[in-house]
């Protein structure tokens, strides 16, 4: 069995966490960006969750969030990574008290190499693909060498994302070998509804690699 780290994002519904936990993946996201299609809020996170604490890791995703909009959420007291995908910190991010993932827009190997030299605390590093409309969630792809070329020359863990979906990511895991994959428009049936199906064939996918 595959150790590859599987983080399914943008979950909204209570299902949809359950049917992550049940088909193996090891973490899910829940958006706390106003601007995302698959935005929830801090007082449905409990609900969220019903079922599946303890059985798969949750994660907290913001982007340019006030000290007080990450704290509210951790006062949940269920979330065990924080991922920031703005223009944060590195002090920032760290000071939370959470391992967290940092996502790095990919435009070029040089802006990525800088960016992962900003956030040496980071547990993971996100590689996403770049969008002047969206910090993430686009369901675009990026270059995939550049991914394989951090990989082989980072000494973090390194998530690849972006236009992820069942039919692409045996290739990618292949081509790039990252620590982890994140997924979230590629499973989905309209955003923040997961398909069932998809993410069966995209856990089996990345898990027989």
């Amino acid at each position: 069995m595959s150790k590859l780290w599987i983080k399914i994002c943008g979950i909204t519904q209570n299902s949809d966490a359950i049917t992550a936990a049940e088909l193996g993946a090891d973490a899910i996201g829940l958006v706390f960006y106003a601007g995302s299609p698959r935005a929830v809020q801090a007082n449905e996170v409990n609900n969220l969750l019903i079922n599946v604490l303890g059985k798969i890791k949750t994660v907290a995703l913001f982007v340019d969030p006030s000290r007080e909009e990450v704290e509210s959420v951790l006062e949940t007291g269920v979330i065990d990574f924080l991922q920031f995908h703005g223009a944060e910190s590195e002090q920032f991010c760290h000071s939370f008290g959470k391992p967290y993932l940092k996502a790095l827009h990919v435009r070029n190997v040089q802006s990525v190499s800088q960016g992962s030299d900003k956030y040496k605390s980071a547990e993971y590093l996100l590689l996403d693909s770049y969008s002047v409309e969206q910090p993430g969630g686009t369901g675009t792809s990026f270059d995939w060498s550049i991914g394989k070329k951090i990989v082989q020359n980072s000494n973090q863990k390194v998530v690849i994302a972006g236009g992820l979906k069942p039919e692409n990511i045996k290739e990618v895991v292949n081509e790039i070998n990252p620590f982890g994959v994140d997924v979230s428009s590629g499973v989905e049936l309209s955003p923040g509804l997961k398909d069932t199906e998809k993410l069966k064939k995209f856990i089996e996918g990345a898990r027989s690699v």
